[in-house]
């Protein structure tokens, strides 16, 4: 699926910093240490943490698909995650190249990349789990896959539509609407269990969207405020 390793561009780099708290004494204080400083801590600082409502099936042939969206959900999502990351430097990068000529050889070094570490592993990709996978890139990144093509192929070559899409019968301009689609909805669901289960690392959304705003319509029926 070229068109969607094309979203893989890039080279991510990754820092990493640690503190680590310093006991004084016996007193109960938590000391981080700033630039040579000893700062005293009296708080905690916790993540936000959603109380996620317990799922109810029909059927047990409904709990199989949701575990069968799970099982795919869990595998793509990586790699919406990843196009996003990518897209942030690509567009920083292109912004320091003046010349067609300059981003024509950049879109050429990436291409080669990208085939070389990308293509293989998209191509085993199902359909459904293709289609999961634009709608999470959309999530990621706030943009469809089609508009992402449509915006990085404009004026230079390198970025050529594929027909692998069309041939599985996937749509580049489909959008996360876990509003108005229960599978979206149990796609976030999924990706806010992973998230709390520590299986995900999370990477805040590009869309905006309440989990409990979603959870209220789908699983108690009630209807979502509408934001002003």
């Amino acid at each position: 699926m070229k068109l969607i390793t094309f979203l893989f561009i890039a080279f991510p780099v990754f820092v990493f910093a640690q503190m680590d708290p310093i006991q004084q004494d016996s007193t109960a204080v938590e000391y981080i240490l700033v630039e040579g400083d000893s700062i005293p801590k009296t708080a905690i600082s916790l993540n936000e943490v959603l109380l996620l409502q317990q799922l109810k099936f029909d059927s047990k042939d409904e709990r199989i698909k949701y575990l069968i969206l799970k099982r795919k959900t869990i595998k793509v999502y990586p790699y919406a995650k990843l196009a996003a990351e990518r897209l942030t430097t690509l567009n920083a990068r292109l912004a320091t190249l003046e010349t067609k000529r300059a981003k024509r050889r950049y879109a050429k070094l990436i291409q080669k990349y990208i085939e070389e570490e990308f293509s293989a592993e998209l191509k085993k990709l199902t359909r459904t789990e293709g289609q999961i996978l634009i709608k999470l890139i959309h999530r990621q990144t706030g943009k469809t896959t089609f508009d992402l093509i449509k915006q990085l192929r404009s004026g230079w070559r390198a970025f050529w539509f594929n027909t692998t899409a069309s041939m599985f019968d996937i749509s580049l301009k489909r959008e996360f609407d876990p509003l108005h689609v229960k599978e979206d909805f149990l796609i976030e669901d999924i990706l806010e269990r992973a998230f709390q289960d520590g299986i995900l690392k999370r990477q805040e959304p590009a869309l905006d969207f309440d989990y409990y705003d979603l959870s209220d319509k789908w699983l108690k029926n009630k209807t979502p405020e509408t934001k002003q």
